[in-house]
């Protein structure tokens, strides 16, 4: 566990709980921005863990990541759960600690094993808590969580039969970061004008259509695989452009696999795609998980997307949330099975070749509140640590 320094905040203090993936972690990010623009000034810090991607993302973003013994709620860690309820005690202990040295007036769990002990720590230290549900299916540290604070939001209501307190629920949408938001919200000419920009810097070529394959924060094997293989079907084609996201991991092998079967010429293989915001304004198609952030980022900026759910999501969650998009026609399910090159001619061939489709899918994207999440999210915050919004949020 990472130590403390006690100090006397003389501002706002928000620490939030969130670890694991980025499903969890960029949520937080994005609220923590809500909170800085609402409360200059704000200390924001978060708990999460050793194992997960917080340990980069986090401290990347500029903010402070204090460290818990917490381990997953996951039953395929076979005689190791029975270890759940001391290592859930323990690490509530520590997030006390951390809790009470950053002066916190209220505690925020995002979702994910490390956000458990921060609701518990928060109840231990006597402050309040917010509970954030980012999936339409909720996962088993906040169905623990919602137990413990009357303070609960959702991203999709779907998701309210299934916690705790759930038909008090605030729907806030998913909190999505700055640059997303103001995405949605731009003018016409701007967006075509941001496409433009956008497609220049992704180096994409005059005159082709741009399939962005997104695997999640840390790729997908599937998904990597069958872009792949699908750059070598399509190698003369001069019409399309694959962008894959692979993960660190598979960079080496899906490059050489490009290099081998000649679908470098149309595809480029990246370990991280950075600016999001440009990727959305200049992508014709994504071919994606389904985890909760993609799926509201996909709702406010109105990209049409095959949706691949993860199968051995908990609870399917990634399907359900697949859904939200597929059931208003703004996407297609396609399911992990059946995701090889030779389906994802068949399915995304015709797409390409039928504009009024593509247009059709994005306009029945439905933003909700998604666009402006984080700030309501931080609305809700502040109502909580007993803080006076600040005018922008008073009219929320």
């Amino acid at each position: 566990m990472t130590t403390t320094t006690p100090h006397t905040p003389t501002t706002l203090s928000v620490v939030i709980g969130a670890g694991g993936t980025g499903g969890h972690i960029y949520p937080g990010l994005a609220l923590a921005e809500a909170l800085r623009a609402a409360v200059p000034g704000a200390v924001v810090s978060f708990i999460g863990t050793e194992r997960g991607l917080e340990t980069e993302l986090i401290p990347g973003a500029g903010y402070r990541l204090h460290t818990v013994d917490m381990i997953p709620f996951d039953p395929s860690l076979g005689a190791k759960r029975y270890l759940l309820p001391a290592a859930l005690l323990r690490s509530a202990h520590q997030a006390r600690s951390v809790i009470r040295a950053q002066g916190a007036h209220a505690v925020v769990g995002m979702g994910g094993y490390p956000s458990a002990p921060a609701v518990l720590g928060a109840r231990l230290a006597g402050l309040p808590a917010v509970i954030h549900e980012s999936n339409a299916v909720p996962g088993r540290a906040n169905q623990f969580a919602a137990r413990l604070t009357p303070h609960v939001a959702v991203a999709f209501d779907r998701s309210r039969a299934h916690l705790s307190g759930g038909e008090r629920a605030l729907t806030t949408g998913m909190p999505i970061s700055a640059a997303l938001s103001g995405l949605a919200e731009l003018p016409g000419a701007d967006r075509v004008a941001l496409r433009a920009e956008a497609r220049y810097a992704l180096g994409v070529p005059p005159g082709r259509r741009l399939i962005v394959f997104n695997g999640g924060s840390l790729g997908a094997v599937r998904l990597t695989r069958a872009a792949a293989a699908l750059a070598g079907l399509w190698q003369y084609r001069d019409d399309v452009q694959l962008l894959i996201k692979t993960g660190p991991a598979e960079l080496p092998d899906t490059v050489t696999e490009l290099a081998t079967s000649g679908g470098q010429r149309i595809a480029r293989a990246v370990p991280y795609l950075d600016r999001m915001d440009l990727v959305y304004a200049a992508a014709d198609l994504v071919v994606c998980r389904a985890g909760s952030a993609t799926i509201a980022e996909l709702a406010a900026t109105g990209v049409p997307a095959v949706l691949v759910p993860y199968p051995y999501a908990p609870g399917d969650h990634q399907t359900h949330n697949a859904r939200v998009l597929s059931d208003a026609g703004a996407g297609v399910l396609l399911p992990d099975a059946e995701t090889t090159a030779e389906r994802l001619a068949h399915l995304i061939g015709p797409l390409l070749a039928d504009p009024a489709r593509l247009s059709a899918m994005a306009g029945a994207a439905d933003p909700g509140p998604h666009a402006r999440a984080a700030e309501l999210l931080a609305a809700e915050v502040l109502r909580v640590a007993g803080f006076v919004p600040t005018p922008h949020l008073e009219r929320i």
